[in-house]
């Protein structure tokens, strides 16, 4: 039996986390997708810089995050962190 729409896992919201903030600076940055909380300066930045390259992606796809299944959500934000590394 295939799931129905309202059956199916959706992701409504995402949470970045980080812990290597040491100079006692609380970073916080909301989006409409995104809850960034924590990081050093750099760290933060970087969690920042993916959060805008995958809000970037959706739009593209004409997506919203809600319409977009888990593991497309999983490779979106894959992409975005690999091409902020480089």
């Amino acid at each position: 039996m295939r799931p129905t729409e309202q059956d199916r896992a959706r992701v409504v919201g995402l949470l970045g986390v980080a812990l290597d903030a040491t100079d006692g600076h609380r970073r916080i940055t909301r989006t409409s997708e995104f809850v960034l909380v924590g990081g050093s300066a750099e760290t933060h930045e970087r969690m920042q810089e993916t959060a805008i390259r995958f809000e970037e992606a959706l739009d593209r796809r004409g997506k919203t995050l809600a319409e977009t299944d888990v593991g497309e959500v999983i490779d979106l934000l894959h992409e975005a962190r690999e091409a902020v590394s480089d």
